[in-house]
């Protein structure tokens, strides 16, 4: 595995908001967290990345604990992060954003435009446009351009497809697919199973803080009780 998580438990203040959550990411794999808004999701990201600390268990990255590391240190070990809210710079123009990991991590002096475009044509046609007026799509095309900027080994994707319009959905959906092929492993929340099923054949289905299912997507496309879970 290139991305284990065991056991592990968050809390924000005296609230638990993740439970015994466990789970694996092997190198060069799309793996999806399935669930309603709300379901946890976004938590066990988040939590990967270090933005919410644990309060026991532990997390792996290439078989080293890295439980503990800052969000900085998690990104130079190889971790890649796109929010679901892209955190998208406004007054920066696109190319500035994706420059902006490099400048901060001091890694690359800027992002290997060839391998960006490559995923995502379009981005060229507005580099020197600024955040402000990107649309909700573009934005999230950028987020995810910014996270692959410094080379990551895995990619944390949070709700990557919530708001788009189905033609932009199957550009996404190819994009994924590019970005396996280079190499680069996903860990996508998502909340849409019909998409699921179109990029990924490991599924965790993640309700109220706990996973309860681990399986292919096609066989919770078969199961009305799963699908209940999900919201279809």
């Amino acid at each position: 595995m290139l991305l284990q998580i065991e056991n592990l438990d968050v809390f924000i203040g005296s609230t638990q908001i993740l439970r015994n959550i466990s789970l694996g990411v092997k190198e060069g794999e799309i793996v999806c967290l399935l669930g309603r808004n709300g379901a946890g999701k976004s938590s066990i990201i988040k939590s990967t990345i270090g933005l919410y600390p644990s309060r026991s268990g532990k997390i792996f990255f290439k078989e080293k604990d890295i439980t503990s590391l800052t969000p900085r240190e998690k990104v130079l070990c190889g971790i890649g992060y796109s929010p679901e809210d892209t955190r998208i710079f406004t007054e920066l123009t696109v190319e500035e954003n994706i420059n902006l990991s490099t400048w901060v991590t001091g890694k690359k002096e800027k992002f290997d435009a060839e391998r960006i475009f490559t995923i995502f044509p379009a981005i060229q046609k507005f580099l020197d446009r600024k955040g402000l007026y990107l649309s909700g799509g573009e934005k999230k095309m950028v987020s995810i351009a910014r996270a692959l900027a410094l080379d990551p080994l895995l990619l944390l994707l949070d709700e990557a497809f919530e708001g788009l319009a189905p033609l932009v959905v199957n550009h996404f959906i190819e994009a994924l697919s590019q970005i396996r092929k280079m190499g680069i492993a996903i860990l996508l929340g998502e909340s849409n199973v019909r998409i699921v099923s179109q990029v990924t054949e490991r599924t965790y289905i993640v309700e109220r803080g706990e996973i309860i299912f681990e399986g292919n997507p096609f066989e919770i496309l078969k199961n009305e009780t799963l699908l209940k879970l999900v919201g279809r």
